[in-house]
């Protein structure tokens, strides 16, 4: 499975992209020999993941810096393009720091002394509404720390703008209002900067940073001798000739050897941003060099480093003691029996009641993982622990619009196999095949996605697979967000307990 999912070709060199699904807004950084990674992870929790690698090709999820996303009342429901936007990752003072923008709320910070934690509470650092992809900067050559941030244009008005603050060595407060030291503005031909990476090298002050829009820009690098600038600019990385467009926001990372290489996304529809890696270097007049001559590589020798086994973040899961792996998030912050432990394998998850019981996107309580890059088979068991009329479960595919197959029980009480989805702006979900019997109360279901996130759903319940519902389903993302692979159960609003459902065998092949 890894050979298919890492960028890793095993010849000694990589194929993009090397993190073949959604981990938008990637930030990454080196401690002694080891490589780690932040990304995006809006209003799902745990959030701010944290992947580790020893190659820049090969990397594994090791776990989240964020329990619960604050301020916790308000992810309480889903709120899929809310909450944790494009943090940044640092390493100051025998500490990990993330600092993420919240475009409703301000920035924050969390830090810890070991990358697998605990991680502080999250602290408000600056309050406010469009303050967006912070970056801090702790500069060694005097003392000093600093903090710039980019804004959000649907929250502020304001946009195309990067404003820049003195900080407090220990992160906890900005020492002044502000400034804006980066104008897009007031450069032809530039717009929407955002997405801001702070560093110091060859004593100048450097801002990574992409503009022109997430879909269809360019990186670009700005310099400067004083923090606060003025800033001259140049685009170090932008799609030429290459199938890569964007290529987006990203960061900068320098092996023990010296070699500089560069991580950044590259927006792919319904999958989201995947991470690409770019060879970096430095051209006579000092400024960064990405990719091939400014141009993303496709295929290119790895990174000088000591081999390293194939590996990407995991998929599969047991369930073991009814426990979810690392690569599972809820769409909003959980609450106490949703899911119950137990002495065996597998995933036991109440049918809740809710009101919206028909329109997936607003449970809070459904648990996604990523939809893989590549072409892939979905597929899981699935047992209907649950009495209750209209009590139902199943897998789904989930976006702007949706669509999913499990078992429900009807009003005589026997379970069925349906097959439903919504589209995108309706407020109920509509039936895309007829059911039919699930006898038992069990059903193997599977997800067939091809290229272009194309799906096909099928389902055994006793007599081998088969095919059900239209011939496609088209995988939509959640405006920045990668469609999502998910398992839930819930019943019709009403009092008393409704049953649960039990998952097991969650694979994805390839």
């Amino acid at each position: 499975m890894a050979a298919r999912l890492t960028g890793d070709l095993g010849d000694g060199a990589y194929r993009n992209p090397v993190l073949a699904a959604d981990w938008s807004d990637p930030d990454v950084l080196r401690v002694g020999d080891d490589f780690y990674l932040t990304a995006s992870s809006f209003g799902r929790a745990p959030g701010l993941p944290l992947l580790h690698s020893r190659d820049l090709v090969n990397w594994t999820l090791i776990g989240h810096a964020l329990d619960r996303v604050e301020p916790a009342e308000a992810f309480a429901v889903p709120r899929h393009d809310c909450g944790v936007w494009a943090p940044s990752l640092r390493h100051h003072d025998g500490r990990f720091w993330i600092f993420w923008g919240d475009p409703d709320h301000g920035v924050y910070q969390v830090n810890a002394a070991s990358v697998r934690g605990p991680w502080s509470r999250p602290h408000l650092l600056k309050p406010g509404k469009g303050l967006i992809d912070p970056c801090p900067l702790w500069d060694e050559e005097s003392g000093a720390a600093y903090l710039v941030h980019a804004w959000a244009k649907s929250r502020s008005g304001v946009k195309n703008r990067l404003t820049g603050h003195r900080m407090s060595p220990d992160g906890r407060e900005l020492l002044d209002e502000g400034e804006v030291i980066v104008d897009g503005d007031r450069i032809p031909g530039w717009f929407t900067i955002e997405g801001p990476k702070l560093y110091r090298h060859d004593g100048w002050f450097w801002i990574l940073a992409p503009a022109g829009g997430v879909a269809t820009g360019w990186q670009g690098a700005f310099r400067s001798r004083r923090f606060h600038g003025p800033y001259e600019q140049r685009v170090v990385l932008q799609q030429g000739a290459t199938d890569v467009n964007g290529p987006h926001q990203g960061g900068w990372v320098r092996t023990p050897a010296g070699e500089d290489w560069f991580l950044h996304f590259q927006q792919r529809g319904a999958y989201g941003r995947v991470v690409h890696l770019q060879p970096m270097r430095w051209d006579a007049d000092g400024w960064p060099v990405l990719g091939d001559d400014g141009a993303p590589v496709d295929v290119h020798p790895k990174p000088g480093l000591p081999p390293q086994p194939r590996s990407a973040p995991a998929t599969h899961d047991d369930f073991p003691g009814g426990r979810h792996g690392p690569q599972w998030q809820w769409t909003a912050n959980p609450r106490t029996g949703w899911a119950a432990t137990h002495a065996g394998d597998g995933l036991r998850l109440s049918c809740l009641r809710s009101a919206r019981a028909r329109d997936l996107r607003a449970l809070p309580h459904t648990l996604t993982q990523r939809l893989p890059l590549r072409p892939c088979s979905v597929e899981v068991e699935l047992r209907l622990d649950a009495g209750s009329p209209g009590a139902r479960a199943g897998l789904a595919v989930l976006g702007d619009a949706y669509s999913w197959i499990g078992l429900e029980r009807g009003d005589d009480g026997a379970a069925r196999l349906v097959h439903r989805f919504a589209e995108a702006g309706a407020e109920a979900e509509r039936d895309a095949a007829p059911p039919r019997p699930a006898p038992d109360g069990t059903a193997r279901l599977r997800i067939d996605v091809t290229e272009g996130a194309r799906c096909r759903f099928n389902a055994d319940t006793g007599g081998g697979f088969e095919p059900t519902g239209a011939p496609v389903f088209a995988a939509t993302p959640w405006r920045w967000v990668g469609a999502l692979l998910g398992l839930f159960a819930v019943a019709e609003d009403g009092r008393g307990p409704a049953g649960a459902a039990l998952f097991t065998r969650f694979r994805i092949t390839h």
